[in-house]
């Protein structure tokens, strides 16, 4: 699946869809400022890979801080068997950046 832009889920989100979001950043970055994603550490996707098995089939959208470890995510996922993984291109840099 191709990624997805801030304008784009911010969009989605605003219509009162409620995707599937997983936020890979480290729980100090969560608690500054997050989108209310489920937060599970890059380092720890492995081992909470389970916490992600009943959304296999569904969208998943990653993020992180600037789509660099999400995207890291996201090649993780797609080699376990992960179809539907999308990254959030910019991360919350560019969500914060539009306002």
């Amino acid at each position: 699946m191709e990624d997805i832009t801030t304008n784009e889920l911010k969009e989605r989100l605003a219509n009162g869809e409620k995707p599937f979001i997983v936020d890979v950043r480290e729980p100090h970055e969560y608690e500054e400022f997050n989108i209310g994603a489920l937060n599970i550490p890059l380092g720890s996707l492995p081992q909470r890979l389970d916490e992600l098995e009943s959304h296999k089939d569904e969208e998943i959208i990653l993020h992180c801080r600037s789509g660099a470890r999400s995207g890291n995510a996201k090649a993780y996922l797609l080699q376990q068997g992960f179809p539907k993984v999308r990254n959030l291109l910019g991360g919350m840099l560019a969500w914060q950046a539009q306002g």
